[in-house]
């Protein structure tokens, strides 16, 4: 199910409201639980018994993990979590890239397995892994209650598309946390809010670049239309699920971390990913990165740990090379950075903003394609290889139908309307004003997000490749 659908906003969505409020303190958490595992059955019901076998083996091995804390068998029981976590993930996401990669190698035709890929497995495998390796560094205490565990796994806003919550940020929250009508409506306001960038704002985009995809007419003009509009799609489209997610969030009583903030205001490639995808990259340094010894070693192993994070948190994203080179190029320009180009970047702002812009945009253009073949002929029709013309009429006419939409798309990923917003809001007159029509500006948001899907039009599912 996607929150992005009618199913789930008009008929799933208020059936948990009601029963989740009216449920005493005791059965909240069974209530989510529940919840949770008919908002993932829907999809994919098989795939529910291993999500709750993960669950139920991270369980185990959490409360043996601590039981043996210090001891040599709290390390063989968390060294069993990672096989079986990993293993699991590597079997459902990896195995047939695995597969064809062997079979090119070495020209034999071992069949495919075609297993269809579990929804939401990067995430939830991520979430019991910390779970698991934070009890043994002692950062968290195992958990008693299996329903409480399930329901921090399983729990439906921030299931299949994040952002990664960790157990020890929401440790407490699992049983103690605060309901007030003030946070839910600040949940409700940001769930509205996130809904209308995927729906108004992402889908539009990914029209556009659908269209491009199919266009026999492409030019160097429309590769970087594509270039920018792909890049605006895909950020609307996680941070609108991800500000559905922490909406849902505080409508339940959970605080769950910022997931982007503005990435595309960032000054180098080291800022961009401070600021995009956040709960990945902050996973990725505390417990791959730091625990290899990151930046605390000598210049080679330094550059062996960057592009091991790097070449994996590419793999993470997709079972294809192009996920694996797109993480490993921005390997190769953060190492730049940290060697060469810290001081040049802060001292040339204007210069640093479209060094930063240039290089993101022909990363999402490689993120884009399907195959290497694809990306080296996209990357070089932004430069004009393949003879492609500087301008053609179809770059105007689609410039001209979705140019305002880009442009809006641009606007909106900058801190410029928030800002605005705010100096508004402290002018007297304009605070009245704005409280009058926020609620109404809010719920036409709804109502145009609900037609677009009443409508049937392009609703795409991004988090099916991850």
């Amino acid at each position: 199910m996607l929150f992005s659908s009618i199913p789930f906003l008009y008929y799933f969505l208020p059936i948990v409201l009601i029963l989740y409020f009216i449920a005493p303190k005791l059965l909240k958490n069974s209530v989510l639980l529940l919840s949770s595992l008919v908002f993932y059955a829907w999809g994919e019901p098989k795939y529910i018994f291993l999500m709750i076998a993960t669950v139920l083996s991270g369980y185990a091995l959490g409360l043996l993990i601590e039981k043996f804390r210090g001891k040599v068998l709290s390390k063989i029981f968390l060294a069993l979590a990672v096989l079986i976590d990993l293993g699991a993930l590597a079997y459902f996401k990896y195995a047939d890239f695995f597969i064809e990669n062997f079979n090119a190698v070495t020209g034999l035709s071992v069949p495919l397995l075609k297993i269809a890929l579990p929804i939401g497995i990067s995430f939830y495998t991520f979430q019991i892994l910390s779970y698991n390796i934070d009890v043994f560094r002692g950062t968290v205490r195992a958990q008693r209650n299996p329903i409480n565990l399930a329901t921090y796994v399983a729990l439906f806003p921030q299931l299949i598309a994040g952002p990664i919550v960790r157990y020890k940020d929401i440790e407490t929250q699992l049983t103690e946390r605060k309901h007030s009508f003030e946070k839910a409506s600040d949940g409700i306001r940001r769930f509205i809010i996130g809904l209308s960038k995927k729906i108004i704002l992402a889908n539009t985009l990914g029209e556009l670049c659908d269209i491009f995809m199919q266009s026999g007419d492409k030019s160097v003009a429309f590769y970087w239309l594509f270039a920018i509009s792909y890049m605006l799609q895909i950020y609307f489209d996680f941070s609108g699920y991800s500000d559905m997610a922490i909406g849902l969030g505080k409508i339940l009583g959970f605080e769950f971390m910022e997931n982007f903030n503005y990435p595309f205001i960032s000054s180098s490639i080291t800022e961009f990913w401070r600021r995009w995808h956040i709960s990945l990259g902050t996973w990725f340094r505390d417990y791959v990165y730091i625990p290899m010894g990151g930046n605390r070693v000598g210049k080679l192993r330094l550059l062996i740990n960057i592009f091991t994070v790097w070449f994996l948190t590419g793999f993470w994203h997709g079972a294809e090379w192009t996920f694996a080179i797109w993480g490993l190029y921005f390997g190769v320009f953060l190492t730049i950075e940290k060697f060469f180009l810290t001081d040049f970047l802060k001292k040339n702002k204007i210069i640093s903003h479209i060094y930063t812009f240039f290089l993101v945009a022909i990363s999402f253009v490689l993120f884009s394609s399907g195959d290497i073949k694809t990306a080296v002929s996209y990357i070089g029709g932004l430069f004009g290889a393949g003879n492609a013309p500087l301008v053609s009429n179809e770059f105007l006419y689609y410039l001209k139908s979705y140019g305002t939409v880009i442009l809006i798309g641009i606007i909106g990923a900058t801190p410029l309307p928030k800002k605005a917003l705010g100096k508004l809001s402290e002018k007297g007159r304009f605070k009245k004003a704005w409280d009058i029509i926020e609620i109404p500006l809010l719920v036409l948001l709804l109502i145009v997000s609900t037609a677009y899907l009443a409508d049937g039009s392009f609703n795409p599912f991004l988090y099916f490749r991850f």
